[in-house]
């Protein structure tokens, strides 16, 4: 192995045990999602007294907000194990049936980005998610014939962050689908404290406040920004993330009071100097700033489009009067005298 890759796959590592370590392993330690948290809890309980599999579950939203997470409790609440597996890498027949066959009675079988998974292989799902059956073709071209194998009873637990990207036959065969939501302040608040007492390293409330307002609705933003400003108030030999080193991290870090960071700086100012506020398309502006595409309708663009920054027409996207403010631009025209000019 190449000392490149030695690296890349020890930042791997240590990156999981950080993330495994914060991670909340039951629902009364879990936090935000209320209503999701709540009826989930219901449905493990009622399956239990069952002494059946839950159904399966499909988990939505934008990236980051807990569906991995909530994967793992429903399994440890069913005191089962789990199975992982992402939608990109399952990319034969053959890949799913293995890890279909593998399954003992009552695993949680958790398929992140199921929304990635190839039409041809999704078609196995059907019957394993309904009869616990996989039917398998084999043989060559000419003399093939198809066999049926019987599966354990399982759960699957699909999470996508475009459930618009799923086939109705699929998005039909669950049984429990749950929409994941942006979190409010005081939440990331609690989960960044949380985070501070597992890893050791004391956050005032101040600190752990504007953490959270910079964070972007999001958990998993949260503890990222937590780990960077834990960094530079371990080299300033600090005993507590105080709020004078949480401003002065996440300004070396360039994520603004809103935390917008230089990707969602560079994509609104592009829109707006480049552009002149829109609309343009998207693949217009992805290449404009050296991005994918994905890149910015994934993790960009959802949040922007959420506290208003951004309109997103038939025409393209508009930036609109917040974000001309927010980057200190004069807007001396409305948006809407814009459209109709146009």
């Amino acid at each position: 192995m190449h000392e490149k890759e030695e690296i890349l796959n020890n930042e791997r590592i240590l990156g999981d045990d950080f993330e495994n370590n914060i991670r909340p392993q039951s629902f009364d330690s879990y936090v935000g999602q209320t209503d999701v948290k709540e009826n989930v809890k219901v449905f493990v309980e009622a399956a239990k007294m069952r002494e059946e599999s839950l159904d399966h579950v499909l988990l939505y939203g934008p990236p980051g907000l807990g569906k991995t997470t909530l994967a793992h409790i429903i399994a440890n609440e069913l005191g089962v194990n789990i199975k992982t597996a992402s939608g990109p890498s399952i990319e034969k027949s053959g890949d799913l049936a293995a890890v279909l066959s593998n399954l003992e009675p009552g695993d949680v079988l958790f398929i992140d980005e199921i929304h990635r998974m190839p039409r041809a292989v999704e078609e196995i799902l059907y019957p394993a998610m309904e009869d616990f059956q996989l039917d398998i073709i084999i043989g060559a071209e000419g003399s093939t014939k198809s066999i049926k194998i019987n599966l354990p009873p399982f759960t699957l637990v699909g999470a996508t962050t475009r459930s618009g990207d799923l086939s109705s036959p699929l998005r039909d065969r669950f049984g429990i689908i749950c929409k994941l939501n942006y979190y409010s302040h005081e939440e990331l608040s609690d989960i960044i404290k949380r985070t501070s007492r597992i890893v050791g390293i004391d956050i005032t409330d101040e600190a752990a406040h504007e953490l959270a307002k910079r964070s972007r609705k999001t958990p998993r933003i949260a503890n990222r920004l937590y780990k960077r400003v834990r960094d530079f108030t371990m080299v300033e030999g600090l005993e507590t993330v105080d709020i004078n080193i949480t401003k002065k991290s996440l300004d070396r870090l360039k994520v603004d009071s809103y935390g917008l960071d230089e990707i969602d700086i560079e994509y609104l100012k592009s829109l707006i100097q480049k552009f002149n506020g829109g609309p343009v398309g998207l693949e217009t502006i992805a290449t404009s700033i050296g991005e994918e595409v994905t890149t910015i309708e994934d993790v960009v663009e959802p949040f922007l489009l959420q506290e208003g920054f951004v309109k997103r027409t038939r025409s393209g996207r508009i930036a609109t009067e917040k974000a001309y403010e927010h980057l200190g631009i004069n807007h001396t025209y409305s948006l809407f005298d814009t459209i109709e000019g146009e």
